[in-house]
């Protein structure tokens, strides 16, 4: 029934995680597919390793933040 309502809609993509400023995870709110965005902005599935690219990105984009906070902070 959920997929019924999704393919007559359409999807309602709610965002579930912030990986970088450009970068989410949706997750739709009727039929819980989960989908991310691409390098190019796109909405793409979400797969495993998409997840893993998605947590090393996230990884290199919170130590470049922290990095520029103590270099702000320092002067």
């Amino acid at each position: 029934m959920k997929n019924l309502i999704c393919s007559l809609k359409g999807h309602d993509f709610k965002i579930t995680r912030r990986v970088t400023d450009y970068v989410n995870e949706y997750q739709c709110v009727q039929c819980k597919k989960q989908m991310s965005t691409n390098e190019n902005g796109a909405l793409t599935p979400l797969t495993q390793k998409q997840k893993e690219i998605n947590s090393v990105l996230n990884y290199i984009y919170r130590k470049k933040k922290r990095k520029a906070a103590l270099l702000t902070t320092n002067y």
